[in-house]
């Protein structure tokens, strides 16, 4: 794929050279006589940049800029111009105009400008796609993920938060399961209704029950008033109880309970408390091995999994490894007020291919120690954990010395590929450019292999 250049000038001899000139540069190249033409031709689409005579008949190029800068804003505009003429270009350019060249025209000059013009856009729509993804992909508040087992997560989370039903959410530590359950909540009629949230793991036995329902003034040693528990905190909203596998059996009676009656009382108390809550309940346990066990009621297991949602670990998810470690580096940055603007190539390769075993947290605590650490603007391997950074030597790519750039470039590219089993999409996050881009550099280095995301399965090859 070439850049489109669009040369528009009333002056034949002009615009044809300047054809010819652009087209030996490498780039295809569309011609326009007037203003009306090229403003024509832009609406047509396929142009990258737009050179244009300063004055013209049916439309200056004035008016041509003006129309580029309210309709196409990415693409560059250079002014060509005459001697009498260059107020008016310098005026053009406070008005978007890229740069602007006097005539005679100075083609190397003029080649450079090309150059530098389309360099500069092609990074604004790297990083235009970039944040576009980042804002379509987070589906609810801070979860990030587009790979088809996020996209099941994410239909689920939809169909069942508009209803009333019970949710228990499973998957490895570090997955997630308290941002699903913030999503199902923010997305339900309770959003605006309490969010009470009980990490039942940190809460000692002897307390839990108390937490949960709350106690009278004088029910044990310490209970000096009454104190309303979480489920009468949460009444008509959304109850989240985390590592729900991690409660005794007298605690389960009495959410069994709740879920079949609505009702319970506080703990040293005979006053009956009516509640509306929906239950959301997440585990790292297998439940059905802890029923067998004699851990877990099986009767509670069924009111709590009226719905199953499992997250899966990040290595089941890998695709979503490139645009979860940018928006973290994002946002870490920020948080430690660090220019950091982005991975390179290599460490890119290295977090894709990593297995991680604590899952999204172990990848955000690797991006904020890199952070943290990073003597550079661009995180590297070296600035990765050493348990991460090392953790392959698979995952290095050698390049010697005295290759060209485009070579090593080539090189990079290829061995990407390679190591996503020719898949361009996942390739073309992992380097963090577009798949527009990466489709034209296998163009234009030869490297004719590799598929799109939901292709077939077609063997990678030279």
């Amino acid at each position: 794929m070439k850049f489109t250049v669009l040369v528009i000038d009333d002056e034949k001899n002009i615009r044809e050279g300047l054809g010819e000139a652009l087209e030996l540069d490498g780039y295809r190249v569309i011609l326009a006589e007037d203003g009306a033409e090229g403003k024509a031709r832009i609406d047509s689409g396929d142009v990258d940049l737009v050179i244009t005579d300063l004055k013209m008949p049916k439309a200056s190029g004035e008016e041509v800029l003006r129309y580029v800068m309210d309709s196409y804003p990415t693409i560059p505009v250079i002014m060509l111009t005459g001697h009498g003429t260059i107020e008016d270009a310098v005026a053009a350019m406070r008005s978007g105009a890229y740069d602007f060249i006097t005539k005679p025209l100075n083609l190397d000059r003029l080649s450079l400008l090309v150059k530098r013009a389309l360099s500069n856009r092609e990074l604004a729509m790297q990083h235009r796609e970039m944040q576009e993804e980042l804002a379509g992909k987070k589906q609810f508040e801070n979860i990030v993920g587009t790979s088809a087992p996020m996209r099941k997560v994410f239909d689920v989370v939809r169909q069942v938060a508009p209803t009333k039903a019970s949710v228990l959410i499973t998957g490895e530590s570090g997955v997630g399961k308290e941002l699903i359950a913030d999503a199902i909540r923010n997305l339900s009629p309770r959003k605006d209704k309490p969010f009470i949230k009980v990490h039942c793991a940190a809460l000692a036995e002897s307390l839990l029950e108390s937490e949960l329902f709350g106690h009278e003034k004088g029910a044990f040693t310490g209970a000096l008033a009454r104190k309303r528990g979480r489920f009468e905190l949460a009444n008509e909203g959304t109850l989240f109880l985390d590592e729900i596998g991690e409660i005794n059996q007298n605690v389960q009676i009495k959410i069994l309970r709740v879920l079949q009656e609505k009702r319970f009382e506080r703990v040293g108390g005979e006053d009956t408390v009516e509640v509306d809550v929906r239950i959301i309940a997440a585990t790292n346990r297998d439940l059905k091995e802890e029923i067998r066990k004699g851990n877990f009621r099986e009767d509670l297991y069924y009111r709590l999994n009226v719905v199953n949602l499992n997250v899966p670990p990040l290595r089941e998810r890998k695709d979503d490894i490139p645009l979860l470690a940018t928006s973290f580096l994002k946002e870490l940055a920020k948080e430690n007020d660090k220019k950091i603007d982005g991975i390179d190539s290599k460490a890119r390769i290295v977090l894709y291919n990593y297995p991680w075993p604590g899952n999204v947290r172990e990848l955000r605590n690797c991006i904020e120690s890199a952070v943290v650490l990073a003597k550079g603007s661009i995180l590297t391997t070296e600035d990765l954990p050493p348990t991460v950074g090392g953790s392959s030597e698979e995952n290095t790519i050698r390049i010697p010395v005295g290759v060209t750039m485009d070579e090593a470039e080539k090189l990079i590219i290829r061995e990407t590929l390679a190591s996503v089993k020719g898949n361009k999409s996942k390739a073309a996050e992992i380097l963090g450019i577009g798949r527009k881009t990466l489709h034209r550099k296998l163009e234009e280095y030869g490297l004719a292999f590799g598929r799109d995301e939901g292709d077939g399965d077609e063997a990678a090859g030279p």
